[in-house]
């Protein structure tokens, strides 16, 4: 009789179900999450970690950012305005912060923490412009006096905050290798400026150095 006419398996059917039921369970079982690799961390942003360069760390970034706003607030010329009685209106941003070393940084990393250290901490003895929202402040302002929007309120004021002074500085970098040892070797200096945007006076200077030296050196992005 015919093995398909009367139901009977075909030759090879049994190892052919056999290998599917295999794959199948195969699938079902995962791996163990980064068995190749190694666990991952929690790091303390001021604390340095287990990869590290010769460059700018985080732990850096932390730490030049605080020894900066201590002394910001420290400098009488910042926060008295000459003693007029009147808050001195700041700009801290990436604008005038160049980044001349041989290592890519995202130069916001350091304004933006120093800026918002210096905010929490000033209590009313600085004031902060932020130029960077400066369309979105136009923007607002055309609307209102068109009679689209109401006033808000807080009222008008007869024109967007002129500021006082303005953050400035610079990385820069010298970096040394050793052809025989392969050893790198960097020096990294970080300059913030506050300059007076009237006159163009530098009423403070900071700096924060950095000297590391390394077999091999991490990649930065």
């Amino acid at each position: 009789m015919d093995r398909i006419a009367a139901g009977m398996p075909r030759p090879g059917m049994g190892s052919l179900t056999a290998l599917v039921v295999l794959a199948a369970l195969a699938g079902c079982a995962t791996a163990p999450p980064n068995a190749a690799g190694s666990a991952t961390v929690n790091i303390a942003p001021g604390v340095a970690g287990p990869v590290q360069g010769v460059g700018i760390e985080g732990q850096d970034v932390v730490g030049m950012s605080d020894q900066m706003m201590r002394d910001l607030l420290a400098t009488p010329r910042l926060v008295q305005a000459n003693g007029q009685g009147k808050v001195p209106r700041v700009i801290v941003d990436a604008q005038y912060f160049a980044n001349d070393s041989t290592q890519p940084i995202n130069r916001n990393l350091i304004t933006d923490r120093l800026r918002v250290a210096l905010n929490r901490s000033a209590q009313g003895r600085m004031s902060f412009v932020g130029r960077q929202y400066t369309q979105a402040v136009e923007a607002e302002r055309a609307l209102k006096r068109s009679g689209t929007t109401d006033v808000g309120t807080v009222g008008m004021t007869r024109a967007t905050l002129g500021a006082d002074f303005r953050l400035g500085g610079r990385i820069a970098s010298l970096d040394q290798k050793s052809p025989s040892t392969g050893l790198i070797q960097r020096y990294t200096q970080i300059t913030f400026e506050m300059f007076d945007l009237e006159s163009g006076e530098i009423v403070w200077s900071g700096i924060y150095e950095i000297a590391r030296a390394a077999a091999d050196d991490v990649v930065y992005r």
